[in-house]
């Protein structure tokens, strides 16, 4: 490894060239702010990633003239972009991204990550994000890294030598943090709702946001709750503190929470830093829907942006307008069914801000199944749980329609009627 300076290591990369972004709390942005800079030298650059934070200024004027971004997920930062014609996403599981670089059907030139200062042995830590990161080192030509001593030495397998790392950059800032979200009353309700579905000694994968905090607030009763989940947040911290979370039950990594991200507070990292209950790996472990069937009572709670009435959601686009992305969604839905007494849930308000139904009568044109109506069993919002699992097509829609907000059951009452010969609300 040569310690050197932004422009000395930012110049590795060539046009032409296909390079990974290290994403989530751990994005390099001094190296990719230093990167852009370039863009009058550089032509057809292709940046592979997932999510990542910060401005991301290669999919704005005048660097994405030079930078063409292909991800694997779409956040906000990059979303407007990847919609447009600089821009483009690959539909694809989180756990099969490691694929694409493995089998070279995107191989990478270069990858840029940040990770934390190497121990004595000479090993950084790729710190709270391992996800695809691990898969992107193992594979790139070669390896930039900026080292910040504000990285998180994670326990599992996120580890890269200085030797197989071409250039290093030192910096000194946090790393990206999220506050946790408030909780409103709606979310309130359809956790409550959610938490009267979940079992002592169960699995959890949630993800971040206000409706996974919500459920988990409400499982200050539970007993030997246990975490196998892609990412995780702050949280988890009020649990297991009060002794709910224990993973004691269990089968896979038993007593230790097993994730490839996560994304919080401050408190949250020196949480995992350095703590040999957090287990952080590859997507393609803790998404191996093989692998969390093994564990009991798999609970996994994912989110909608719509849900039609025969149960087929979407999860990652509005219309044809590419909003997020699959994920690892089916990755853990279908886990969950698979497990023994498990429980593939779907939370989320039965409106949108704007007071449209999120149940509709078809999903928007455009908009892609992200989970199909086969694989669907739980539907939450605060007006209730249904369960589609054995249901047929008119006692879905009864089922959903149920769980609508009352101003939008009749219009959806009709809809069902239009449809379904029979149907009987």
């Amino acid at each position: 490894m040569k310690l050197t300076n932004m422009d000395e290591a930012v110049g590795m990369v060539n046009s032409g060239d296909r390079l990974f972004f290290h994403g989530a709390a751990m994005t390099p942005n001094e190296l990719i702010d230093a990167l852009c800079e370039r863009y009058r030298e550089l032509t057809d650059v292709e940046i592979v990633t997932i999510h990542t934070e910060g401005h991301a200024p290669y999919v704005q004027a005048p660097y994405h003239t030079s930078f063409k971004i292909n991800s694997c997920f779409v956040g906000g930062n990059v979303r407007q972009g990847i919609n447009t014609a600089s821009g483009d996403y690959i539909p694809i599981f989180l756990s099969e991204i490691h694929l694409l670089f493995q089998r070279q059907i995107l191989p990478l030139d270069v990858a840029f990550v940040q990770v934390s200062p190497p121990d004595r042995h000479g090993y950084c830590s790729l710190g709270v994000s391992v996800d695809v990161a691990l898969p992107a080192i193992r594979t790139a030509k070669k390896i930039v890294a900026q080292i910040n001593p504000h990285v998180p030495r994670t326990h599992g397998t996120g580890l890269v030598h200085v030797d197989d790392i071409a250039f290093a950059v030192e910096v000194d800032r946090p790393i990206h943090e999220h506050a946790p979200p408030k909780i409103s009353d709606t979310e309130q309700k359809i956790g409550a709702h959610v938490a009267t579905l979940i079992d002592d000694g169960a699995t959890l994968q949630m993800g971040i946001g206000s409706i996974p905090d919500a459920v988990l607030a409400n499982l200050g009763d539970h007993r030997r709750l246990g975490i196998h989940t892609e990412m995780f947040s702050d949280g988890v911290l009020p649990l297991l503190e009060r002794g709910v979370i224990t993973g004691e039950d269990k089968v896979v990594k038993r007593g230790k929470i097993v994730s490839c991200f996560a994304v919080g507070s401050r408190k949250l990292y020196d949480f995992v830093d350095d703590n040999p209950i957090c287990d952080f790996r590859d997507a393609a472990y803790t998404n191996d829907t093989a692998r969390i069937r093994r564990n009991p009572k798999v609970t996994a709670i994912n989110s909608a942006i719509e849900i039609d009435l025969t149960g087929q959601v979407c999860a990652d686009t509005i219309g044809s307008f590419q909003y997020s992305g699959v994920g690892g969604q089916m990755d853990f839905i279908r886990g969950a069914s698979l497990s023994h007494e498990g429980k593939p849930i779907f939370a989320m308000s039965a409106t949108t801000k704007k007071g449209a139904s999120k149940i509709t009568p078809f999903l928007k044109t455009g908009a892609g199944v992200t989970t199909t109506r086969a694989h669907v069993h739980y539907v939450a919002t605060e007006f209730g749980v249904v369960d589609l699992f054995g249901k047929n097509l008119k006692q879905r829609a009864k089922a959903l329609i149920s769980i609508a907000h009352p101003d939008h059951q009749e219009a959806l009452q009709r809809a069902a009627h239009e449809r379904f010969q029979g149907f009987v609300g």
